[in-house]
């Protein structure tokens, strides 16, 4: 029996059309779809067991989970690789220097060699900062550096302070007292003070601050040969040059050490009535030297000095072989400091003042000495036209090497000092730390 044709046509289409609407009523209106390939039966012991049906089945379900597995092990790893750096790398400190004094910039300037913003030298706030050995340190100075308004974003604190008069010691024990409250309320864990002492070393105000009596100043620092010295918790300080007369930081160069100085000696200074630097005045007339030194002597301390004398006191510094350093209120002076940046030897008049500074084998100026400055020392000015003489009979070249050597131990005593302070900060701050 034939099937015609187009019936057999027809049929096809219909069960395409059949076929097709069945396909897209299931993708496009079936909730769940589940097909032979994505079923997956759970059998159970019973007989009414039912078929449990997965919703989504990843044929690479279990290499996902080791790869999972691996990365999250990779990342443990490589965290324990950082914390092991962490713990390796150079732990490092942060400290705050609050400069009060003008011997802060000394310290900050000269000592640790740290840059100021900005440069200008009557800036009311002048900021820095600097690294040292494992320390960071910040220093903040300038009439605008009140109490309360210095960003204190650490626990560690060095307070610049000048001790010298009583109007000083005032302003610095409001200071202390502001320190104090710091303290108190655990802002601030650990100080050190740098005082410019008292000449005739009487620091007894600052006693009660020290923790050694019950107060919170765990260090002191301390201009001049003072009796409470012990290298614990009393360490000896610089004076420096006069940083508040704008004396500036002086950079070497090879005229400085090659140069053909015109003058044998120089002393610029206030003459003091029953001292020896009349003394001194005396000799330099006496044996016609005022030919050879650079001498401008005056009756009366001026604290400041002008432009043009501060430019006559660097040149006679930088033209002279020697500069003469006679005792004032205290043997150690700012000129000796001063006279060490210009290559010019000191001539230090060796002998103690009067009153309660240490006295001993190596006072005065036993820092100095201790750090073997090659310095020229008498106990007398009549001792003066001798040394001149053998001025005279120096080569060119023995007067360059001895500036060499004098340049070059003064930058290595200022080195010496900035490894000193920061490993005794470190060391009495941060130990247990």
């Amino acid at each position: 029996m034939k099937f015609p044709k187009r019936k057999l046509f027809l049929l096809i289409i219909f069960a395409y059309v059949a076929f097709s609407l069945y396909a897209a009523y299931n993708v496009f209106f079936s909730t769940k779809v589940i097909s032979r390939v994505h079923r997956i039966e759970k059998k159970e012991a019973g007989p009414s067991a039912a078929p449990f049906v997965g919703d989504e089945w990843n044929p690479w379900e279990d290499e996902q989970v080791e790869y999972n597995s691996a990365l999250n092990k990779k990342r443990e790893a490589f965290k324990q690789h950082m914390a092991r750096i962490d713990k390796n790398k150079p732990k490092r400190y942060k400290v705050q220097i609050w400069g009060k004094a003008a011997i802060g910039l000394y310290l900050w300037e000269h000592i640790l060699e740290g840059p100021l913003n900005p440069t200008d030298k009557i800036a009311q706030w002048r900021e820095g900062e600097l690294q040292s050995n494992k320390i960071d340190f910040s220093f903040y100075t300038g009439p605008a550096v009140v109490q309360g308004h210095v960003p204190l974003d650490m626990n560690s604190l060095v307070l610049v302070l000048n001790g010298r008069e009583q109007q000083k010691v005032a302003y610095s024990t409001r200071w202390l007292e502001h320190v104090r409250a710091l303290v108190q309320s655990h802002t601030v864990s650990h100080v050190a003070v740098v005082l410019l002492g008292d000449e005739h070393c009487n620091n007894d105000w600052i006693g009660p601050y020290l923790k050694r009596y019950g107060g919170f100043v765990d260090l002191l620092f301390l201009v001049y040969d003072s009796p409470w010295v012990n290298d614990r918790d009393v360490f000896q300080w610089p004076l420096g040059v006069a940083t508040y007369r704008q004396f500036p930081m002086v950079k070497p160069n090879a005229e400085m050490i090659t140069s053909n100085r015109p003058y044998l000696c120089n002393f610029l200074g206030t003459v003091y009535k029953n001292s020896s630097r009349e003394t001194l005045v005396r000799v330099l007339k006496q044996s016609d030297l005022e030919k050879e030194c650079i001498t401008t002597a005056r009756e009366k301390w001026l604290p400041q000095e002008t432009a043009d004398s501060l430019k006559h006191y660097q040149t006679a510094l930088a033209q002279s072989e020697l500069t003469l350093c006679p005792v004032g209120v205290n043997t150690e002076c700012y000129r000796i400091y001063e006279a060490c940046s210009y290559g010019s030897v000191p001539v230090v008049e060796d002998v103690l003042t009067p009153r309660t500074c240490a006295a001993g084998p190596s006072s005065p100026l036993r820092l100095l000495k201790a750090a073997g400055a090659p310095f020229i020392f008498i106990t007398d000015w009549q001792e003066l036209p001798a040394i001149l003489e053998k001025e005279r009979a120096m080569s060119q070249e023995q007067k360059v090497d001895r500036r060499r050597r004098l340049l070059e131990w003064y930058a290595t005593f200022r080195q010496q000092m900035k490894e000193r302070f920061t490993e005794v900060i470190e060391e009495n701050f941060f130990k247990s730390g």
